[in-house]
């Protein structure tokens, strides 16, 4: 862990406290000797954050303190600025208003300078119109996975088969140039797979599924997982 990240962690404990804390137990609590403790308490106060207290009694921060603005470097900067972008041109309307906002509150504490770069960063994600028209399936199903209920989907597969399922969908997966769905489908008793755009129709029931160890999300990956890991190695010698 970098100092700062540890500074920073180390000000997030102290604030969460209404009595001192000692210098052994925030270094059994973050995991570094008793001394880095007592050299990062002394660079805090430096830098000017109120800590009272002293080694062998503990420390305390002044009550009515807060951190300053968190600060990003460049790299920082545009992975949250590009990840934003991504979620605003291909997920829902909704994520994408929330991202219009997380760009707004990020560029209101960057520095001028990190401001020019920003305004210039090389990367542009295009909002293309299929996903465009995706949008509104993308946010029911979205919001069927986050609140646990039955969706009715009307779905065409990749032979043009037609066909209405009853589906607990449990997450969402993003390919590059199109978007998945993971779900237990009612019919087939297992997990199946549905592309966004070969959706006709999906609507949210006002059913809940249940909490069922061998019907969720994190079951399926370690599924898929263990089925990948058995497979022999085609590669030759």
């Amino acid at each position: 862990m970098r100092k700062s990240e540890r500074l920073f962690q180390l000000v997030n404990l102290l604030r969460g406290r209404r009595t001192a804390i000692t210098a052994e137990q925030l270094s059994d609590v973050m995991e570094v000797s008793v001394r880095t403790i007592y050299r990062d308490i002394q660079a805090l106060a430096l830098s000017g954050v109120p800590v009272d207290g002293e080694a062998g009694i503990g420390y305390i921060l002044r009550p009515g303190y807060q951190l300053p603005p968190l600060m990003f470097d460049f790299d920082e900067m545009q992975a949250l600025l590009l990840g934003a972008r991504m979620v605003e041109a291909w997920t829902d309307p909704d994520l994408a208003a929330g991202a219009k906002r997380a760009v707004q509150k990020i560029r209101a504490v960057l520095p001028e300078p990190l401001l020019i770069q920003a305004d210039r960063q090389a990367y542009r994600v295009p909002t293309l119109s299929p996903q465009q028209q995706l949008g509104e399936t993308h946010r029911t199903i979205r919001r069927a996975c986050e609140q646990q209920q039955i969706l009715k989907l009307h779905y065409t597969d990749a032979a043009d088969n037609k066909s209405e399922r009853r589906i607990w969908p449990l997450g969402m997966f993003f390919w590059g140039d199109r978007w998945t769905l993971v779900a237990w489908c009612e019919i087939r008793q297992d997990y199946r797979n549905f592309r966004f755009d070969r959706a006709i129709s999906v609507e949210i029931t006002d059913e809940y599924y249940p909490v069922d160890a061998e019907r969720n999300l994190e079951h399926y990956i370690e599924m898929m997982k263990k089925l990948y890991s058995e497979q022999p190695d085609s590669g030759e010698n």
